[in-house]
């Protein structure tokens, strides 16, 4: 195949981990978002296992993993990807990255969606200079999350990498892109759901239906 004719046909794909605990309007406007500005072709999200860099989650992964099924159904273009949550032990990003690069092929572009948080702190992740090998970083702000001084590591990785649009290649740029402001805080809404509470505008409603159900979040409860 002509590198014109891979080009054309390039697969876009964009991977959205996170603990999703539980999935919420604002990953769905993240989400929809990158794939109108990056024109991706689909976007997987990807339920992290046993996160080495966060408190474990207070909701199993086979509850977080069925959450994302029902917020993303109907819409061709989400993919719900278990293959963190069925890891054992921690798992690590780059460790995910090398798996679907495996997977999707060398041609295709990976596209590793973040908030501006979570760039901030990618110094300190796991491997953290072999992501851009296996894939593109697309980053898009988070209220009161800023982008100036960064730490000096990320700013030598936007130095390097930085680019104003997501270039016709399989890896290898840091890219922004906007979205509409969703404020909502995951832990503000565990607590509202511990108080039994129903944030409709905030939770899917066949995700909220699923967490009554099941009564996650809920004090005392042993799921």
């Amino acid at each position: 195949m002509s590198d014109e004719s891979s080009s054309r046909h390039r697969r876009r794909v964009g991977i959205l981990g996170g603990t999703f605990d539980p999935i919420h309007v604002g990953h769905l406007a993240l989400a929809r978002a990158a794939c109108d500005a990056l024109r991706l072709n689909e976007v997987r999200f990807v339920p992290t296992g046993r996160s080495w860099q966060k408190d474990p989650s207070a909701a199993d992964a086979g509850d977080r993993m069925e959450m994302v099924r029902l917020a993303i159904a109907g819409d061709s273009r989400f993919v719900a990807d278990p293959r963190e949550t069925s890891r054992p032990g921690a798992t690590y990003t780059v460790d995910t990255l090398a798996d679907l690069r495996a997977e999707f092929g060398p041609d295709a572009a990976i596209v590793l969606l973040m908030g501006s948080d979570q760039l901030r702190n990618l110094g300190t992740w796991h491997r953290y200079r072999e992501l851009l090998g296996l894939a593109h970083i697309a980053c898009t702000r988070r209220e009161r999350v800023s982008l100036e001084s960064l730490p000096p590591e990320v700013d030598a990785l936007l130095a390097a990498h930085g680019r104003d649009a997501l270039p016709d290649a399989p890896s290898g740029a840091i890219v922004f892109f906007s979205m509409p402001p969703v404020p909502v805080s995951a832990t503000a809404l565990r607590a509202s759901l511990a108080r039994a509470e129903r944030p409709v505008e905030l939770v899917p409603p066949p995700v909220l239906a699923y967490i009554e159900s099941h009564r996650l979040y809920r004090p005392g409860s042993d799921r």
